[in-house]
């Protein structure tokens, strides 16, 4: 019992520094903590979690402090016991997702601190400031999720978080954080790491419902996270609870809610094909329905919880091709989407805690393709079904299993232990592999065209990653220590072959007038006379199984190095292995060092003002697709053919006769993997970047947040392929070589090889024996500027916490992204080989290549939140709003050439320098795209006769059907310089048009 006693809960602790000197952290990866001042030493603090009974008994220092870390998210209750007697309380104390809640015991008046009557509770965990925190992040909540406006997966999430847009559209639902490219992103679940393997772009997902908690760190991460130059992204999934629980929802996206999507037409340029529909979008048509449900509760109360969710959604889309000369189509799609979740928690002992979490995601799609007509009306013609159709399965199984050990009140334990396995089938319906795929490229010609299909991926595709982490944390006075460490392998099969027997028949011609002269690019294949008719055997296949290894430790003291002042001090050391096709290393980077500190000061003491800065280094490993672009074997060979004749039937050649000497491969690929030695240069440095964030937080009020914080990023090394063969060709030259191995070694090169930009780099390459001479090529020799790519921010933000009736917050971000290479991808043209884009194929394609970047959203607002207008009645709301980002023209080469003798050899003759009508065009210096501007409202209705278990709602998306322009056609001339390209400035993609969708929810 409480004798006379008062107990009042205040916002703000004063004794906050005292408090705060308990080394207090809050662990990031899947956890929370409490601390405070807990009174006298020798009181002890009770945390239980009053929805499990989950109980630690943490026992007051001797400076009057006590700290519980890596707390399961929830809603605790904290108690006070001095002698066994409970002397103070707090109820409804939220530990969230990689937060610190402050609650401690005080003595009003003054009074001495074993004054039993005079006992008050200083809560700062009413404050929205986090003085526990040195990062940059942004925690939604369940309950949250629920109340807004949100399309249903994480990326949407994402884009509410400050310093985040949206990634180029033909990238698909994907992110760029803080300038970087949408492949530097990280993903985990439940402390599992899921970004895609092959490409890094995007990850696993799970039943949205299921998310308990969502965390994106936009700055300033530990040294517990790495491989991740962009943000990090952290979900816990719901566990269960001492009550049991059941529900489910259905959500309908009906088409006759949708808006027509804007058609895309060729610019009005004078040109034939002037102001014509390129792409009748008007006509496609979405809908969609989704069930879910889920259950909970104790298998035994207060030790062993289960929650399942499950999730399948159903999804029709009607989708048309653009307009094309051999015919263009339109597409019937059906997704079926199903997903769920699985979660047991058992809690051994108060102290031992077990979770095993299982997820599947997968996406199924069939599609049916048919004749469309780009003439008249532009309407359906599904009279003839075409000979084509694909069924699609992406996606698969993973597994976690976690151990928390709190092995005394100042020391704890994790361990970790995921494995993930992923398919990829593609299977073409109505494909006989005994057709062989034949084309007609000759000029003026009637088209000859046989077989479905050119190119199939392989059939058995996959994904699979397996790793773990251990960490240890040591409270020690002032001190908090962690260490820890964490390995992920990833494995990837993928590739594709020419479709049919094997092989493909092109027919082409070098015209009467040049019938017996040399067929261009066909390795001395002479043309065969007469009409110079001819017909090429194609035979191509790429690919293998592929792995990455990615290993790192760290270590951190959280050390309160005086009352108000925080200071953390990380160390993280990263290994990285890239292994092609044999299994044998073709890159490797070790002992990559990465400092993180960060500082956080409490200027008051009283948690109402703020100041934090953090400052580290990052580091990136290449995902498994780069050995399939650059370390795999392939095969792609030309054999050249004249013929007397095409069977009617088949399309096939007749009375074929060589030209030339057999099977010709203009890359000398005939299938054989290159020198896992020479495929990058030595020592390859792996991408990394420096940050540094600098902010404040200021508590207004008691529901009112006000803060600020600044960015610098800067790119320190990247890792691209290079293909050009002259520095090598000169090098050698210059060392004496003959001009036989001189070009040996520029054809080692020409082949693109990984090195890091705008550096020195030293090549391995093959003589043309087999023998590999080692090629030290200085930054100049290679002819590159250096690498640049920067951001810098300013972030501010108003946040009015939840009272009850009404929550929401606003972001504003100011922002410059700039430099000449984006980082791993290529957005200008969405190119989607990751760290082998095209900028760095050969010097002349970065002239003029510093500029505004194409994740460069100058400014960008956004503003959600939700009111209770009454017990039955909410209303909710999201906008943003975003300036365009950078256009350019690019075009044919008219620049200066360093070496006259090369004046003909620009490897790429395409309209891809930045050059346009044969003037300088920097990087995006052709205007910007238009901004863009979205408003979602939602509103729910919770009838009362249904006590609080029903609930109606409809959101509608894109409120006001604005359908912007989101990228461009950037190529403003074709072949030659000044020849204007007919899709110059075509519209790509427009934004989502409105639409409306309606939901029913009922839980037990």
């Amino acid at each position: 019992m409480i004798k006379g006693k008062t107990i009042r809960r205040a916002s703000l602790s004063v004794a906050l520094g005292l408090c705060i000197a308990s080394g207090a952290y809050a662990q990031s990866n899947a956890s929370g903590s409490i601390f405070g001042n807990g009174g006298q030493p020798g009181n002890t603090v009770i945390i239980r979690n009053v929805d499990t009974g989950l109980s630690r008994e943490i026992r007051v220092d001797s400076s009057g402090r006590y700290n519980a870390s890596a707390l399961p998210v929830g809603k605790y209750e904290v108690v006070l016991k001095n002698n066994g007697e409970i002397i103070a309380s707090q109820p409804n104390v939220m530990v969230q997702l990689g937060s610190g809640s402050e609650i401690s015991f005080g003595v009003a008046g003054g009074g001495s601190a074993t004054d039993m009557e005079r006992i008050e509770v200083r809560a700062s965990a009413m404050s929205k400031i986090d003085v526990s925190s040195t990062d940059t992040r942004s925690v939604f909540t369940a309950e949250q999720i629920a109340k807004m406006p949100i399309a249903r997966n994480i990326n949407a999430l994402a884009l509410l978080t400050p310093g985040v847009v949206a990634a180029d559209s033909r990238y698909g639902n994907v992110a760029s954080f803080g300038g970087s490219a949408a492949s530097e992103n990280a993903f985990y679940i439940n402390g599992y790491a899921v970004t895609n393997p092959l490409t890094n772009l995007g990850s696993t997902t799970l039943p949205f419902d299921g998310i308990s908690q969502y965390q994106a760190i936009t700055g300033g991460y530990g040294a517990e996270f790495g491989r991740a130059t962009g943000g990090v992204v952290n979900i816990i999934t719901k566990s269960g609870t001492n009550e049991f629980k059941a529900g489910g929802q259905v959500l309908w996206a009906p088409k006759k809610g949708r808006a027509h999507s804007r058609n895309l037409y060729y610019p009005k340029n004078g040109t034939a094909s002037d102001g014509l529909i390129y792409q009748h979008l008007s006509d496609q048509e979405t809908e969609s329905l989704t069930y879910s449900a889920y259950v909970s509760g104790p298998i035994i109360k207060d030790k062993l919880f289960f929650y399942a969710a499950g999730e399948f959604e159903d999804q029709d889309r009607t989708t048309v091709s653009a307009r094309s000369n051999t015919g263009s189509g339109f597409q019937k799609r059906n997704y079926e989407v199903p997903r769920w979740l699985a979660k047991l928690d058992w809690y051994i002992t108060d102290n031992h805690l077990l979770e095993l979490t299982g997820i599947s995601d997968k996406t199924k799609q069939t599609m049916s393709s048919y004749e469309y007509n780009y003439t008249g009306n532009n309407v359906f013609n599904p009279g003839s079904k075409q000979n084509a159709g694909y069924y699609y399965e992406d996606g698969g199984e993973l597994y976690i299993g976690k151990y928390t050990g709190y092995l005394t009140d100042n020391l704890t334990l994790s361990a970790l232990y995921g494995k993930q396995d992923q398919k990829h089938i593609a299977n073409p319906w109505g494909y006989d592999p005994s057709v062989v795929y034949v084309s007609d490229a000759r000029a003026g010609s009637t088209p000859v065209r046989f077989g479905a299909y050119d190119q199939l991926s392989f059939p058995d595709a996959y994904d699979k990653t397996d790793g773990g982490r251990i960490d240890l944390e040591w409270r020690l006075g002032s001190h908090t220590l962690r260490g820890g460490y964490d390995g992920q392998n990833s494995e990837s099969r993928a590739g594709e072959a020419t479709a049919g027997p094997g092989y493909r028949w092109q027919y082409n011609s070098v015209g009467a007038t040049n019938a017996n002269q040399n067929i261009p690019g066909s390795g001395g294949a002479r043309g065969p006379g007469g009409n110079g008719d001819y017909v090429i055997k194609y035979v191509y296949a790429n690919g293998g199984t592929f792995k990455v290894e990615q290993k790192a430790f760290y270590l951190e003291d959280r050390w309160q190095v005086t009352d108000n002042v925080l200071l953390s001090l990380g160390l993280r050391n990263e290994s990285f292995q890239n292994f092609n096709a044999d299994g044998i290393v073709y890159v490797e980077q070790k002992n990559q060092w990465a400092p993180r500190i960060g500082a956080s000061w409490d200027v008051y003491g009283d948690a109402s003002l703020k100041v934090f800065g953090n400052a580290g280094r990052y580091h990136l490993a290449m995902p498994n697709n780069v050995a399939l672009r650059g370390a795999a074997g392939s095969t792609y060979t030309m054999e050249y053919f004249s013929f007397t004749g095409i069977d009617p039937n088949t399309g096939v050649p007749l009375g074929t006769t060589p030209l030339g000497n057999g099977p010709y491969s203009s890359n000398q690929e005939y299938g054989q993997a290159p020198d896992p030695a020479s495929v990058a240069a030595k020592g390859l440095k792996s991408h990394f970047q420096d940050e540094f964030v600098l902010g404040f937080e200021k508590q207004l009020s008691e529901s009112l947040t006000f803060g600020a914080r600044y960015v610098f990023r800067d790119l320190k090394s990247a890792i691209d392929d290079m293909c050009d063969w002259r520095p090598a060709y000169n090098w050698a030259i210059d060392n004496g070589y003959s001009v036989d191995v001189a070009e040996a070694l520029g054809d080692g090169l020409n082949n693109c090889r990984l090195f890091n930009p705008g550096e020195s780099n030293t090549f391995q390459l093959d003589d043309g024996t087999g023998k590999l001479i080692t090629v030290p090529l200085s930054a100049k020799q290679l002819g590159f500027p250096k690498l640049k790519r920067r951001y810098q921010g300013v972030d501010l933000f108003l946040e009015h916490g939840f009272d009850g009736k009404f929550y929401g917050k606003v972001d504003y971000t100011w922002s410059h992204n700039y430099g000449n290479a984006e980082g791993q991808l290529k957005s200008d043209v969405a190119q989607g080989d990751v760290s082998q884009t095209m900028d760095w194929d050969h010097p002349e394609l970065m002239f003029h290549a510093n500029g505004n970047l194409p994740n460069d959203r100058r400014h960008y607002l956004k503003a959600f939140g939700f009111y209770q207008f009454s017990p039955e009645w909410r209303f909710s709301a999201t906008f943003t709003m975003m300036s365009g980002r950078p256009k350019n023209c690019t075009g044919i080469y008219a620049g200066p050439d360093p070496d006259g003798e090369f004046s003909d050899t620009v490897e790429y003759s395409g309209p891809y320098y930045r050059y346009c009508n044969g003037k300088v065009q920097p990087r995006g210096s052709a205007g910007t795209t238009p901004w863009v501007g979205r408003l979602d409202l939602g509103t729910a209705y919770r009838p009362s006769f249904a006590n609080d278990r029903l609930e109606f709602s409809v959101d509608l998306f894109n409120v006001t059907n604005s359908q912007t322009a989101q990228n461009f056609i950037e190529y403003g001339e074709i072949g030659s310089v000044g020849n204007p390209y007919a899709q110059t400035n075509r519209v790509i993609s427009y934004s989502t048009p409105r639409y409306v969708r309606f939901a029913v929810r009922y839980d037990f």
